[in-house]
């Protein structure tokens, strides 16, 4: 008997290249959920999220309507119990709302994706049918995100020390491509991956 749908995790780590992956699969008309898009809209305008942020990091955590990333970033991922914390906040909602969107798009799609950097931090591989973890050198995730002025090198640094290696990611996930080279091998990865997963739901 064929299934009717798959609902596939796309991970890695800060630079890895799982956003562009994830890019591809959009442009080949598949829906994407992104979960960080999903957080900042929590951050932004859920009033419990909000109310309970400032209490855990005072007013200094928004200007005005906005998020403080800048700030936020820096208390975080500075010190392990504020993330943790900051996690406890967000995660519940953000799956909750992962699953509803998830529910919506599998009525009409046999392929549903979900961008997501922490699928074994907040270990949630039970929501998936699959898990594709996008992998590449620490020096050229690291380049790749001072490059495109997404991160300094300390922020980097403190941000990758709060992620599941690769090495223990990779044991654990479905299909794994590496990102080391040009952006046109990574979209024929992407290719394969949709090959291989509409041979698997015939």
């Amino acid at each position: 008997m064929s299934r009717k749908n798959f609902t596939v995790a796309i991970t890695g780590g800060i630079g890895s290249g799982k956003s562009t992956f994830s890019e591809f699969l959009r442009e080949k008309d598949h829906p994407v959920i992104f979960a960080d898009d999903l957080s900042k809209e929590l951050l932004k305008k859920n009033k419990e999220v909000k109310k309970e942020i400032i209490e855990l990091f005072g007013s200094s955590a928004y200007n005005g309507n906005d998020i403080n990333s800048d700030f936020l970033s820096k208390e975080v991922f500075s010190e392990p119990l504020k993330l943790e914390k900051i996690n406890s906040i967000l995660h519940p909602k953000v799956i909750k709302q992962i699953n509803r969107e998830v529910e919506e798009l599998k009525k009409g799609n046999n392929l549903v994706f979900v961008e997501t950097a922490l699928v074994y931090e907040a270990n949630i591989e039970k929501l998936f049918d699959y898990v594709v973890l996008i992998i590449a050198d620490e020096e050229k995730k690291k380049q790749r995100s001072v490059d495109s002025n997404k991160f300094s090198s300390e922020e980097f640094d403190r941000r990758i020390q709060n992620q599941v290696k690769d090495e223990e990611k990779s044991k654990r996930a479905d299909f794994i491509f590496c990102n080391n080279t040009i952006k046109n091998d990574l979209k024929l990865k992407a290719d394969l991956l949709l090959m291989t997963l509409n041979s698997l739901l015939n």
